[in-house]
């Protein structure tokens, strides 16, 4: 048995998704870059790419990683380009997202040789975490202002409206592209292309992707441009789990199991959120999971199980994939989760473990 913690991901329910990606693609004509920012696993690329066309980033890093490991059409996006990485990130991308009319101008010449875009702030979001929220008030996250933009639309050929979060509610979505379109419509229609990020859930059980599809394809044809989506999550929604051991039961008023991972050090979004982990078990018998690190709120959450704990058991938490891996971090010095792929006939391949050498060389 291969020694938890370790995210295992599971290319069988990775390519439920990738159907879907395939679906809505071939019936809308919009292409799909994944975002690096939620899920980069580069273990796994080699199917993703088959399904997807190419990736978007965030910073210097992602792109060349994006550029390297996932290879097809790059979009490189930075909250803030610094001057000695401009060049180089010029040098990878095919297209370029500057989050404001001063990048832009700054980088004026640097990115001049290639397609340049601007990110636009449609003032409104379906993000129901103010932390998260890209139009909440005196948001940095583009620019929103029509008139201010007017000036600039000789250098860019394409916008990128990131508003959504998680959104599995088709009528919300297109009720708010519509209001982009009645706001936006004159500039929209003198671009390339269109970039609406991602967070739209279509993935998601019963999510009517036909109707996403007809939403995508009539933006399209009634602007004249490249339709772009940006999935993270979409794309690797349940096709991983953070598997664990295990390690003590007591109990102090309610029945506890402390686990050999850390959600601090490994699913660190559940408690930026204050939310419970998931996992699929039922039972008679209530447990609290708990991470093995110092913080006082290392919880996973309370599930039932149909026996009581105990130590040596192993469990799975559900859904890991999203913003796990790209955030785990060496908290307490807890064990970092190794990498671990079901491959399509089964098969479990170790791709990637980590020790304490790669502690020791992360801080100093």
């Amino acid at each position: 048995m291969i020694q938890t913690p370790f995210y295992l991901i599971d290319r069988a329910k990775l390519a439920r998704n990738m159907a879907i990606m395939d679906e809505l693609r071939e019936s809308s004509g919009a292409k799909t870059l994944l975002a690096l920012k939620c899920f980069a696993t580069w273990g796994v690329f080699d199917q993703m790419r088959e399904h997807m066309d190419g990736t978007t980033s965030s910073s210097l890093y992602e792109l060349k990683l994006g550029r390297e490991r996932f290879g097809k059409e790059t979009h490189a996006y930075s909250v803030a380009w610094a001057d000695h990485e401009i060049a180089e990130a010029v040098s990878y991308a095919d297209k370029i997202i500057f989050n404001s009319i001063g990048q832009l101008e700054r980088f004026d010449n640097q990115s001049a040789s290639i397609n340049r875009g601007l990110r636009l702030n449609p003032r409104f979001s379906t993000s129901g975490f103010d932390l998260a929220d890209p139009a909440r008030p005196f948001s940095r996250l583009g620019e929103w202002d029509a008139g201010k933009i007017e000036r600039v639309m000789d250098r860019i050929s394409g916008f990128m409206i990131h508003y959504n979060c998680e959104n599995d509610d088709f009528d919300l979505f297109d009720s708010q592209l519509t209001r982009i379109e009645d706001e936006f419509g004159a500039l929209l229609g003198r671009l390339q292309w269109v970039s609406l990020g991602g967070g739209i859930h279509f993935t998601g059980e019963g999510y009517p992707v036909a109707r996403l599809a007809a939403r995508l394809k009539a933006f399209s044809d009634r602007f004249g441009v490249q339709v772009y989506l940006e999935p993270g999550e979409a794309a690797i929604t349940g096709a991983a789990s953070l598997e664990v051991t295990v390690l003590d039961v007591l109990n102090n008023g309610k029945d506890l199991a402390v686990v050999d991972s850390s959600v601090e050090a490994h699913m660190l979004d559940l408690l930026i959120y204050r939310i419970g982990a998931k996992m699929e078990t039922s039972g008679d018998h209530p447990f609290q999971i708990c991470g093995k690190s110092c913080l006082a709120g290392d919880v996973f959450g309370e599930f039932n199980f149909p026996a009581p704990l105990q130590v040596g058991d192993r469990l799975s938490i559900a859904d890991a994939a999203g913003y796990t891996m790209v955030k785990k971090n060496w908290f307490n010095g807890v064990k970092m989760p190794g990498i671990v792929i079901k491959e399509l006939d089964g098969s479990m391949t170790v791709a990637r473990e980590f020790g304490y050498a790669d502690f020791e060389g992360n801080l100093g």
